[in-house]
């Protein structure tokens, strides 16, 4: 079992719940919070984190942009580990339990809401489940071409954090952009600092990540913007809602971020960045649950 878990990358799995975590937040704020929903969308997420990590694994072996000269953790097939056709298993298998997972979740949330919306939310899955595999996979992986940021933004930000807000309260508030964008751009930095980790490596397989695009002043530059643009959104709704001092907990999350800004901008080699990886991660996930205590206290 344990190059299966270690495949899953269990460290990815904070950073994909953020979004939940705040979404329910935001929900229990205007006393709308429902546990079952926040478990089973947290079950859902964590399944498609777990396929979008097999998935990335599957493609990078496949496609041959895993090389040995990686500095990232170690890859299940590329390797070895784990055969090409039992990770193809293990795609098809959390494929379908996410998505058992998710209408099991909409069954709950949708109960007595009509079909329509039902329907609505299983596309969003569906979608979910190929931008998950798509991302390293196919004809034309968007990964490969650098547009896993944007995506990043998408499911990680908006569809997360307005989705399970949705699914608690069956209504939606234009003003919730700015924290789920905060979230989305926190959760971009971290792909970003893997992009600028593997910068050499991903030019010379092709892999045309924003980094190696750009460069890595340009990207450095990109790093900061992802940074303090996510936590300008964060002020911008607590002036516009009118929010209580309690509201600005997430202030205390703040010098983290602009302590991995300064790390991620001053590094030598390209491995001192793996524990940046994991810092912002936790920092973000700090940032949702001081953020989200704010809305409730």
């Amino acid at each position: 079992m344990n190059p299966w878990v270690a495949a899953a990358r269990p460290r990815t799995l904070p950073l994909s719940l953020a979004s939940i975590i705040l979404g329910s937040f935001l929900a229990a704020s205007i006393g709308r919070f429902n546990w079952q929903i926040a478990l089973l969308a947290a079950l859902t997420t964590i399944f498609l984190q777990i396929l979008s990590n097999f998935a990335n694994d599957y493609g990078d072996a496949v496609s041959g942009k895993d090389t040995e000269l990686r500095v990232g953790p170690r890859r299940a097939v590329a390797t070895g580990d784990i055969s090409k056709e039992a990770m193809l298993r293990g795609i098809i298998i959390t494929s379908v339990l996410s998505l058992i997972s998710g209408i099991g979740l909409l069954i709950v949330a949708f109960y007595n809401a009509g079909p329509m919306l039902f329907w609505f939310f299983l596309i969003l899955g569906l979608l979910s489940i190929a931008a998950a595999v798509g991302y390293t996979n196919g004809k034309r992986p968007y990964g490969y071409a650098g547009f896993g940021d944007i995506a990043v933004l998408i499911f990680f930000g908006w569809v997360g954090v307005l989705g399970t807000y949705f699914l608690h309260t069956l209504s939606f508030n234009p003003i919730m952009l700015l924290p789920a964008t905060s979230v989305g751009l926190f959760a971009t930095g971290v792909l970003n600092i893997n992009n600028i980790r593997d910068i050499e490596t991903d030019t010379m397989t092709g892999k045309l990540s924003i980094p190696a695009r750009l460069g890595l002043p340009l990207a450095i530059r990109y790093h900061w913007g992802l940074l303090l643009t996510g936590m300008f959104c964060a002020l911008a709704y607590s002036f516009l809602a009118g929010a209580n001092w309690f509201s600005y907990l997430y202030l205390l999350a703040f010098p983290l971020f602009i302590i991995n800004g300064r790390a991620v901008a001053t590094h030598k080699r390209p491995v001192e960045l793996n524990a940046r990886l994991g810092q912002l991660a936790l920092t973000t996930l700090l940032f949702v649950v001081l953020f989200g205590l704010g809305q409730v206290l």
